[in-house]
C-alpha cells in the first residue's frame, strides 16, 4: 500500500504540467498548492502504512484526490484511476484474510 501511495503521489505530481497546459487558466495559486499539498500527504502516508489507522488515511487520501475534479479534470481522472487500484487492494486484503481464517494459504497445510 505504500508503494502504491508513493507511485499516485508522482502520478499526481506528474499532473502539473497537464494542469498548466490544458487548463484555460494555467497552473494558479490554488491548483498548484492542492496538487503539491495532496503528493505531500500521500508522500508521508506512505511511511505511516504499519499503524491500524492506515487504510482509513488512504482512503482519505483517494475521496481527496478524486475531489481534485473541481480543481482540474485531469486531477480528478488520476484520483478515479487509483480509486479502482484501491479498490482493488481492498478486495485483496479481504480476500487473503478470509484465505487465512480459513487455512488455504498454502504456508498454512502440512
Amino acid at each position: 500500500m505504500a508503494g502504491t501511495l508513493v507511485l499516485e503521489a508522482i502520478v499526481i505530481l506528474l499532473a502539473l504540467p497537464v494542469v498548466a497546459v490544458v487548463n484555460a487558466k494555467g497552473l494558479t495559486w490554488a491548483s498548484g498548492t492542492y496538487v503539491c499539498v495532496l503528493a505531500l500527504l500521500m508522500f508521508l502516508g506512505a511511511g505511516v502504512q504499519g499503524k491500524p489507522w492506515a487504510m482509513k488515511l488512504n482512503l482519505t487520501l483517494q475521496v481527496i484526490a478524486v475531489l481534485g475534479f473541481f480543481v482540474d479534470i485531469a486531477i480528478g481522472v488520476v484520483g478515479l484511476l487509483f480509486g479502482a487500484v484501491w479498490l482493488y487492494i481492498l478486495y485483496l486484503r479481504k480476500d487473503i484474510s478470509q484465505r487465512i481464517a480459513r487455512g488455504l494459504l498454502p504456508g498454512q497445510r502440512d
